[in-house]
């Protein structure tokens, strides 16, 4: 797809005008539709490619960042905020999945949202939303309060999430355009990072081991990443390209959604994107306690834990802008087998195969939803204007298997006493996951 391609959209007849190259979206006369040449720049194409796209990349880096700090903001203070709050490991764990309930309900939204407004103005109401949960974390004087405070971050997360590919898709084209998705899903990786690792070593001394400051701190960084984001979006060179509303002509947001809806290779992807964050979501929660249990000692654990954090952002970097049309749905199949792969090795206790195991998991978990995401904006029937309400319909299913992973482990945990069954569970998912790449291949031909 090229930038400024037509969107077509299932049960809309397109008809093309004499005097220009658009398609129209409603079946009235041709002579009605057309308009003078001077004002068909609505969506300009970029013949070749634009010097500011790395500067607006950055910005979407900077407010994805924040999305990942303060998505994991909470973990290294959990004894902290417990002894402060008067709070049990229960109260505790549905504070820390309540901004997933919400995400799922405000990912369509926010996803017609971004397309209404388009992602200048969108991706700075994301970025002043989560400042403002981590900022109500800080204030949260019990229970109630901590978990509206994170409540607030579900309604950021999807705007920042749908909007980052939306971006992408204008700005960058071919192996760039992979090659840009890589560096942004490094943001909120890095964002974790330091998260959890600087937490305890330098902030909590620095603030006399008082947990406040630090979402104070948090906040304050979320509001400047939305600053710059909005700074760079509204210099001359982009604000045409990412600055006012769009809009989908006379087509009502409702409809657009059950054209998309519509679309069979965007119900298949629903579908894998369920089955990637199951094992995306269950690793990541459950990994060091399945190498704990398989008879390591907990500082070991989370030294090897984070063998495939490393691995994956190196990997964000190198597949993606590899994964142009004519060899996607091979590396994806490649991916979903990797995941296959992984959850049969990790289930070994010696450090090779369980090395292995773990670099193949980092590998496939950090690229295997970016080359998704970029298959996603490039389905007929979808492309650079309805990418916002795509994006979030995605999410929106895609993290289901965010709360189901870690739940189903938990349970199965508990059930049979050991991790055998729900990595035989995962190693179904993931050959669930390479069918899916053979029925994508049939219905979107690369």
């Amino acid at each position: 797809m090229q930038i400024g391609d037509s969107i077509l959209l299932p049960g809309i007849a397109p008809r093309l005008c004499a005097c220009e190259k658009y398609t129209v979206p409603n079946p009235r006369p041709v002579r009605a539709q057309c308009r003078p040449a001077a004002r068909a720049q609505s969506t300009p194409t970029m013949p070749h490619p634009h010097p500011l796209r790395w500067a607006v990349l950055f910005g979407v880096w900077c407010v994805y960042m924040s999305f990942g700090l303060i998505a994991t903001s909470l973990a290294p203070l959990v004894g902290e905020i417990e002894r402060d709050l008067v709070m049990t490991h229960a109260a505790m764990g549905s504070v820390m999945g309540a901004w997933q309930l919400v995400y799922i309900v405000a990912a369509v939204p926010c996803g017609i949202l971004l397309d209404r407004l388009g992602p200048r103005r969108a991706l700075l109401l994301g970025a002043l939303a989560i400042a403002a949960s981590a900022w109500g974390r800080s204030a949260a004087g019990d229970y109630g309060g901590m978990l509206a405070a994170v409540m607030v971050f579900g309604i950021g997360g999807p705007i920042v999430s749908a909007g980052a590919p939306k971006v992408i898709a204008s700005w960058f084209e071919g192996p760039e355009r992979g090659f840009a998705m890589g560096i942004y899903i490094t943001g909120p990786a890095l964002g974790g990072v330091c998260s959890l690792t600087l937490t305890h070593a330098w902030l909590l001394p620095l603030f006399d081991q008082d947990w406040r400051p630090i979402f104070v701190a948090w906040a304050v960084l979320a509001l400047g990443a939305g600053l710059v984001w909005f700074a760079i979006a509204s210099l001359p060179g982009v604000r045409p390209r990412t600055g006012g509303a769009e809009t989908t002509g006379a087509v009502p947001h409702g409809e657009v959604v059950r054209g998309l809806l519509g679309v069979r290779a965007l119900r298949v992807m629903l579908v894998m994107s369920v089955g990637a964050f199951t094992l995306g979501h269950g690793f990541s929660n459950w990994l060091p306690e399945m190498l704990i249990a398989g008879g390591m000692r907990p500082a070991l654990a989370g030294y090897w834990a984070a063998l495939p954090t490393l691995v994956g952002i190196v990997a964000a970097l190198a597949i993606p802008r590899l994964a142009t049309p004519p060899r996607r749905f091979t590396i994806l199949a490649a991916l979903s087998a990797a995941l296959f792969a992984a959850t049969v090795l990790l289930q070994f206790h010696h450090p090779l195969p369980l090395a292995a195991g773990l670099v193949l998991q980092g590998m496939a978990r950090s690229t295997l939803m970016t080359v998704l995401l970029l298959t996603l904006v490039e389905l007929p029937g979808i492309g650079e204007r309805h990418a916002g309400t795509a994006a979030g319909l995605f999410f929106a299913a895609a993290e289901l298997g965010g709360m189901l992973g870690p739940l189903g482990l938990g349970l199965l945990y508990d059930w049979t006493h050991g991790f055998a069954a729900g990595l035989g569970l995962f190693s179904l998912i993931a050959l669930g996951l390479v069918g899916g790449v053979a029925v994508l291949r049939r219905l979107a031909p690369g």
